[in-house]
């Protein structure tokens, strides 16, 4: 056996027979495509291409088991639901150090993504056994008004590469609880961790066809196949806004339920009546988990210039002293996904500095190959900036000072996005500026905000609908009434 978990649990995943349909794991009829380690470089693993064909055998497989499991009690699919979250803590090892190895990130996230990605099976477990209707008299009198729900459908499930276990059960879990099948397209930079997942729920007992996997390098081909078959009553996706529009355009021609998770520009408010130390142990949370490679991540930093000097130097000495490396060396920041995610960070921050920002503070990079760019904190710049208004998505910090509140929610909220945001100062104030800041999302006095128990989702360019707490179950539920006559 290895001594890395992850190179035993690659093979035993058995990767280039990995389109899962119906129960059974097939080669892709596209053939194989590769998955690098973002770190190295280096091939890791070769991944069945779905094609559309493929695409089209995993809503077969849905659609057919889609009647028998929304006839499964609530209770039996709630316990399916906590075994596969029992079996994600048993394996929770293993299961980070795939995500590191694929993902890049450091086993400190890694381990983080897992606990919380195993919850929303635990979480909507729960769900799955609480009623969810509504009984009355009409007003007119005469009939009584029975509401109930029942799922929507198949559901096709869309995740990215940046949390690869917790976008995929952040969809799997509620649409299983609420008795849809699925089919889920994983990203192609990461499709290693959902494939154990499904392994996973296999192991609980979950039915053959109830969820079904087609990885693939043609994202447009699978998912437009699914698009355009009427058994497909759902699309959930999670990426970027310019595949959202898309994706949307498609949905519209058949009028297909959407569920829209989309990018990023979360401020991040530091006022002078901030604790500073606190702030800055928020901004290192909201900014570097996951390497600034999260569509929550703090993009831009706004403080007041009664405490901007104390913010930058205690944040400056935080992020110069960030290991930055292989998540097997022990790295805290990784690396970036690819080759072209590096280049562009490189050039945004290129391209400030060539407008007069200053680089501030900067880590270090001692490690040779792989995707890294520096963690760096930017100063000098300018509130109308064109970088202040990109989704980073790297570790990179631009500080804004500012001295006026009302000038700066002028500013914060004119861009196209509203995911979230963070504010840091005193509870009343704070309260008062995140209920000014146009977002989803606020973590108030703390840099973190998603919770299977809160609703996940932003407003204007950032997304339609949520996803955890109730209104992730109601996602995948439609309702239906009965008027019954009561003369």
């Amino acid at each position: 056996m290895s001594t890395r978990p992850e190179l035993d649990l690659i093979e035993r995943l058995a990767p280039s027979a990995g389109v899962l349909v119906g129960g059974l794991w097939r080669p892709g009829s596209g053939g194989v495509f590769v998955v690098e380690d973002p770190a190295t470089g280096e091939s890791i693993a070769q991944v069945s291409d779905g094609t559309a064909a493929d695409a089209t055998a995993a809503v077969d497989a849905a659609a057919e088991r889609l009647p028998a499991w929304s006839a499964v009690p609530p209770r039996t699919r709630s316990d399916l639901l906590a075994k596969v979250r029992e079996l994600m803590l048993r394996d929770a090892d293993e299961l980070a150090a795939l995500i590191a190895r694929e993902n890049g990130k450091s086993l400190t996230d890694a381990r983080g993504e897992v606990t919380y990605a195993a919850e929303f099976f635990r979480w909507y477990a729960e769900e799955a056994v609480r009623p969810h209707g509504d009984f009355g008299s009409s007003p007119a009198g005469g009939t009584r008004t029975v509401v109930t729900h029942r799922p929507v459908g198949v559901a096709a499930l869309v995740t990215p590469w940046n949390f690869p276990a917790a976008m995929a059960t952040r969809k799997i879990a509620p649409a299983l609880a609420a008795g849809c099948t699925v089919v889920l397209k994983p990203a192609a930079e990461t499709p290693l961790t959902a494939l154990a997942i499904a392994r996973l729920i296999a192991e609980a007992g979950i039915p053959d066809g109830v969820v079904n996997v087609v990885p693939t390098v043609d994202a447009a081909g699978v998912v437009t196949a699914w698009l355009e078959d009427p058994r497909v009553r759902k699309i959930s996706f999670t990426g970027s806004t310019g595949v959202g529009r898309v994706l949307l355009r498609q949905a519209a021609d058949r009028v297909v339920n959407a569920s829209m998770e989309l990018g990023g520009n979360a401020p991040f408010v530091v006022t002078a009546s901030a604790d500073v130390a606190a702030a800055v142990e928020g901004a290192m949370i909201a900014k570097f988990r996951n390497g600034g490679q999260a569509c929550t991540a703090a993009n831009r930093f706004y403080v007041h210039a009664d405490v901007a000097a104390e913010f930058t130097a205690r944040l400056g000495a935080r992020v110069e002293a960030l290991r930055v490396g292989p998540a097997d060396a022990g790295g805290e920041i990784g690396p970036l996904i690819s080759a072209k995610a590096l280049a562009g960070v490189t050039r945004l921050v290129d391209e400030a500095v060539q407008r007069g920002a200053v680089v501030a503070h900067q880590a270090k990079v001692t490690t040779t190959g792989g995707h890294f760019y520096p963690p760096t904190v930017l100063t000098g710049v300018a509130a109308d900036d064109p970088l202040v208004a990109e989704e980073i998505f790297g570790p990179v910090a631009p500080v804004v000072v500012f001295n006026d509140l009302d000038e700066l929610f002028a500013t914060v909220n004119l861009s196209e996005y509203g995911l979230a945001a963070y504010v840091y100062a005193e509870l009343a104030e704070a309260l008062r500026v995140a209920e000014r800041l146009e977002a989803g999302m606020v973590g108030v006095n703390r840099g973190l905000v998603s919770d299977p128990s809160a609703p996940f989702g932003g407003v204007k360019q950032s997304g339609l609908g949520r996803e955890g707490a109730r209104a992730g179950l109601e996602e995948y539920l439609e309702p239906q009434y009965f008027s019954v006559d009561w003369s």
